[in-house]
């Protein structure tokens, strides 16, 4: 700790500072030196097995073979619940994607994707599913991380603040759009609000303002949990390069930026992901609300692939499952490159 300077002491030595800011932030240098150390022990390692004899060498190949059947023995049910219920199920998605009908499996090439990039109500999808996911994963990002850092400063009230945040995270789904239901019907409590001072109804399930109905009630639901994320990376700052920002005068933006930030990004990232993964899932809220042809704005590829379940078009919904997921393959994968550019400095 910096001792702060009395009347009539000498100032300590201009070296100092220097010398405590080099301890401060070692913890790069540190990482690289241990990186190297390890580089050190594997090449020791290499030319010692070099030296073993051929019955050492047998014996310790089968102590290889005999831990890894121990660890698939262990990991082993997760993976065949994994190719079950995942690789298998996707798999047959993709084949139905290529084939002509059910009762007609004869191959039929692309087809099936070109007519589905003709179809005008899977271009509407895509467009609202896009919009609303370009709107919450930012915003989602953004909000949680400022209330984090709310929750991080010195503010009173902070207890309640958090549980006001918190508490959608305990609520069922059917409970918060019975709410929504209560507040955003068109005679309901928000309508009947507005109409003392004068303004007109306004169907707001059933109107433009329908899409931003649903982004706050993404928010109000997943914000808790993000911020909560926020908060557990905000604790794992180093504290001394914080001090050592202090010690040399930078300010709050540039300490934020310069340092939390760098170590903020496998969060970001993460919750980019998380936030993202459940912009897609909005069907569930969407479809309580509104059904399943909801207001033009609220209709979201899961109601296409709903309604081509129910008509049994396994092609359509075969082949929008696809683009889909490659869609959400490319984004993720932009993210990890993002995170991996922008962090690398810390992670190495």
């Amino acid at each position: 700790m910096i001792k702060r300077k009395t009347r009539g002491q000498a100032p300590p030595p201009a070296h100092k500072y220097g010398r405590e800011v080099v301890n401060i932030t070692s913890p790069l240098i540190k990482w690289k030196e241990a990186r190297a150390a390890k580089a050190r022990v594997k090449e020791r390692l290499r030319e010692v097995r070099t030296n073993f004899t051929p019955e050492q060498r047998g014996a310790l190949r089968r102590t290889r073979v005999r831990e890894f059947l121990t660890s698939i023995g262990f990991l082993g049910p997760s993976f065949l619940g994994v190719i079950v219920f995942f690789i298998l199920p996707f798999g047959v998605v993709i084949y139905y994607s290529f084939i002509k009908s059910s009762l007609d499996p004869s191959f039929a090439g692309l087809d099936n994707y070109t007519n589905l990039l003709k179809n005008p109500g899977f271009l509407l999808a895509m467009k609202n599913t896009g919009t609303f996911s370009a709107l919450v994963v930012p915003l989602s990002v953004i909000l949680s991380l400022t209330l984090a850092l709310l929750l991080e400063a010195r503010i009173p009230g902070k207890s309640h603040f958090r549980t006001f945040f918190l508490s959608p995270m305990m609520v069922p789904v059917a409970s918060v759009v019975l709410i929504w239901q209560v507040v955003f019907s068109n005679n309901g409590v928000l309508n009947e609000f507005t109409a003392l001072f004068g303004l007109d109804k306004v169907d707001w399930l059933n109107s433009d303002y329908a899409q931003w109905v649903v982004i706050f009630l993404f928010l109000w639901k997943n914000l808790g949990y993000n911020m909560i994320l926020f908060m557990s990376a905000l604790a794992n700052v180093p504290g001394e390069l914080l001090e050592v920002a202090d010690v040399e005068g930078a300010s709050p933006l540039y300490k934020f930026f310069a340092i939390k930030m760098r170590y903020l990004s496998p969060t970001i990232l993460f919750v980019a992901i998380l936030s993202l993964i459940n912009s897609f899932k909005v069907f569930r809220e969407v479809f309580l609300l509104a059904g399943s042809y909801p207001y033009e704005k609220l209709y979201t590829l899961q109601h296409f692939m709903n309604n081509m379940f129910n008509a049994l078009n396994y092609q359509k919904l075969s082949a929008a499952a696809v683009i889909m997921a490659i869609a959400m393959i490319i984004i993720i994968a932009v993210l990890f490159a993002v995170e991996n550019w922008f962090g690398k400095d810390v992670e190495g």
